[in-house]
């Protein structure tokens, strides 16, 4: 795999080798071994699966410690535009973001480290979106921010009339208006 290096450090682009043939395709989507080698020592617990339609946007989320996680996420049916926000207090590129396309033809991956909001929109008819989290789901520890906050810029993609959101998701408050659980100085995983 090539671990590509963006803007925001400790997230990265992950590219898989492919190999191709008259009968289709084939590539190693996880390993540990390489992934602790080229990423670091992320302990994976949970996979998890989605399904959205076109102009579906879900996040920003994010997990409070002690329950914080990392990600993992691509596309196995269709392409969003994935996005990670820093959100860890003191931090440089804090309020920063990092977006890629994900597909089902380009095959990419997205890592997100503990810290970050999480969130992508739907750019397909239909997308199915799994992801890897290196901690388990705490509804008692979940936060959000406001997937349109003014301060943050991020362009989804998705006309504003053709946004679907979760009543969850439309009420989220803007990161200037949170307290953020991460310190810059804490573990990215």
């Amino acid at each position: 795999m090539n671990v590509i290096e963006t803007e925001i450090d400790g997230v990265f682009i992950i590219e898989p080798r492919i190999f191709r043939d008259a009968r289709g395709y084939f590539f190693e989507s996880y390993s540990r071994r390489e992934f602790a080698e080229k990423v670091g020592p992320v302990d994976f617990v949970q996979d998890n699966e989605s399904r959205s339609v076109y102009g579906v946007i879900r996040g920003l989320h994010y997990q409070r410690p002690p329950y914080s996680q990392s990600k993992l996420v691509r596309v196995i049916r269709g392409a969003v535009l994935d996005v990670a926000v820093d959100i860890r207090r003191g931090s440089p590129t804090f309020g920063k973001h990092v977006s890629v396309e994900l597909t089902e033809d380009n095959h990419l991956q997205f890592f997100i480290p503990r810290g970050f909001a999480h969130g992508f929109s739907v750019l397909s008819k239909e997308a199915v979106f799994q992801y890897k989290c290196d901690s388990f789901y705490a509804p008692d520890c979940e936060g959000a921010i406001a997937w349109d906050d003014p301060d943050l810029g991020i362009d989804w993609r998705i006309p504003r009339d053709k946004a679907i959101l979760s009543g969850k998701d439309a009420g989220h408050p803007k990161l200037k208006d949170i307290r953020s659980p991460f310190g810059f100085d804490e573990p990215l995983y």
